[in-house]
């Protein structure tokens, strides 16, 4: 894990995931250099539409979350509330 973030390019990985991070490289830091021949290269690496559409949704969302974070200037939880969290999450799941 700790490769792909220093930098994918040089990572471990496999050309799919290269090409696809390098996708979303594009759409978070550079959104209006994004054409339509950055999708097409990703999918002559093999990666699906639905898995394209899928990326592209997630990441919109980290970054809409992140920038509204930034900017309202959110903190963020100590380490222990992600602890009692994550285990509230095992016993109950996401029901209310």
């Amino acid at each position: 894990m700790q490769p792909v973030l220093d930098d994918y390019r040089s990572a471990p990985i496999g050309e799919k995931l290269r090409a696809m991070l390098g996708l979303l490289e594009t759409f978070t830091l550079r959104p209006d250099e994004l054409t339509a021949d950055d999708v097409r290269t990703v999918l002559a690496q093999g990666v699906s539409r639905e898995a394209i559409r899928d990326a592209f949704y997630v990441a919109f969302l980290f970054n809409t979350y992140d920038r509204l974070a930034d900017t309202l200037g959110w903190q963020l939880p100590g380490d222990s509330y992600y602890e009692k969290a994550g285990q509230f999450l095992l016993k109950k799941g996401y029901s209310v």
